[in-house]
């Protein structure tokens, strides 16, 4: 997370010192990744504290994942509860928390979606399932994802990857994947005045990336409804509408990665719900596990049957512990008037971005569904300007503010995407401080 990274390392006489600079020290030296001079303490709600009784209001939900923020109690009652009884159990017998869970996943997603895979330990593993059920139920090969898109980090879904940064290092990456242009209407691939006018090319063009660049064996279509890691970019009314009509003309199938957008992250409980489009196959994960249980599902249509345990089946996917909290999750965000609080709360801070916006000249644009929120950071001339949103969010933990940017801190927006619970008064207190860093930012 090097946008959470401290400018300077701990030092031996600090806050950090002693016998905590020790342990510091032993994990920069040996973790595998780069780690923080910040040690974290406990979380509660929206809030993380660090292990000096410092306060962050967390606009990351951990890693998008902290769906009812930190230490939900019915979560934790529901995981206490089953760990007392039954942890993991081989996916060779039933057990009632799975059971719950797949009942809960058909009823909530599209009517046409009724089969349920939850051997899949992550998004990662949830999208590379899907697209193997696309291949085997079509007998075709080819893989089409959008630019900026990030699907996971397999080798299989670092190849549908739409950015070059994540495939740069390895030399053997799996054929059949071409990106085609995104959604991203602020800097239009074709040029475009706008959605308007433009004839939705960015849809009707595929047509000719499947034409001239694919093998001519495509098996399926794999599209963030709102782009996660590529910048919040969401796209214009009608677009997804019309990629499942190509797909449809095509006999492609449709997949909507909902590891970000889905489980009430757009103030629906998936975005295929708030566009009014039923894709072929779905993915879940991050969310579904309310406070931190790892679990991810793929929920397809009946046609993509067939994908035997054999072809693609981990240890701990549908594990019993994890679909406890699962389904307790799907229960507190599933009552009544929740989801419209998303909505409701995600508007204001759009309102009050917009306002924040009109201020300072560093924001370019604010865009986003519920709470799914990005601001855009440009250069003085409306640039894409990188650095400037990477020191922003540096910035934002002497602020009270955990902030994460676009494609894993090379890009230029601010994400915000506080956990589900958020309050109004919390809204305004996260907004209250995003409006000090970009006082303090413009002051510097």
């Amino acid at each position: 997370m090097a946008d959470l990274m401290r400018d300077q390392p701990a030092t031996e006489n600090g806050a950090r010192g002693d016998v905590r600079g020790d342990a510091l020290s032993y994990a920069q030296k040996h973790l595998y990744y780069p780690v923080s001079a910040y040690e974290m303490d406990h979380g509660e709600g929206i809030h993380l504290y660090d292990t000096d009784g410092n306060e962050y209001l967390d606009c990351a939900s951990g890693t998008f994942n902290l769906s009812l923020g930190y230490g939900h109690p019915e979560v934790v009652k529901a995981m206490r509860d089953q760990v007392e009884r039954l942890v993991h159990a081989t996916s060779t017998f039933q057990t009632a928390p799975v059971n719950e869970l797949v009942r809960r996943l058909v009823e909530i997603t599209p009517p046409n979606l009724t089969k349920v895979h939850l051997k899949v330990s992550g998004g990662s593993t949830a999208n590379e399932g899907a697209v193997k059920m696309a291949q085997l139920a079509t007998g075709r090969r080819d893989v089409v994802t959008l630019f900026r898109s990030h699907h996971g980090q397999t080798m299989m879904t670092t190849t549908m990857s739409g950015e070059s940064f994540r495939k740069a290092p390895f030399p053997h990456l799996m054929p059949g994947v071409l990106q085609v242009p995104d959604p991203y209407c602020l800097r239009c691939f074709y040029r475009q005045a706008g959605p308007d006018s433009c004839g939705m090319l960015c849809v009707e063009r595929i047509n000719d990336f499947l034409d001239h660049a694919s093998s001519g064996s495509v098996a399926c279509v794999v599209v963030e409804p709102v782009s996660g890691s590529g910048g919040n970019i969401v796209p214009p009314d009608g677009y997804l509408a019309a990629l499942r009509a190509l797909c449809d003309e095509r006999g492609i199938v449709l997949i909507f990665d909902e590891i970000q957008t889905g489980i009430g992250r757009v103030g629906r409980m998936f975005a295929a719900e708030h566009y009014g489009v039923r894709p072929d196959i779905l993915t879940t994960a991050k969310g579904l596990g309310g406070s931190g249980a790892q679990i991810a599902a793929i929920v397809a249509d009946e046609r993509m049957s067939g994908l035997s345990a054999d072809h693609h089946s981990f240890t701990y996917g549908g594990n019993v512990l994890a679909a406890a909290a699962a389904a307790t999750t799907l229960d507190v965000i599933g009552r009544p008037g929740f989801l419209e609080n998303v909505r409701e709360v995600g508007a204001h801070i759009m309102d009050r971005l917009h306002a924040l916006a009109a201020r300072h000249p560093a924001i370019v644009d604010v865009r986003g569904l519920g709470l799914m929120i990005g601001i855009e950071i440009g250069d003085d001339r409306g640039r894409p300007h990188s650095e400037r949103a990477q020191v922003l969010a540096r910035r934002g933990m002497d602020h009270g503010l955990i902030l994460r940017t676009s494609r894993y801190g090379r890009g230029n927006v601010i994400k915000i995407r506080p956990p589900l619970i958020l309050t109004r008064t919390e809204a305004d207190l996260l907004c209250d401080r995003l409006e000090a860093l970009f006082a303090a930012e413009a002051a510097a």
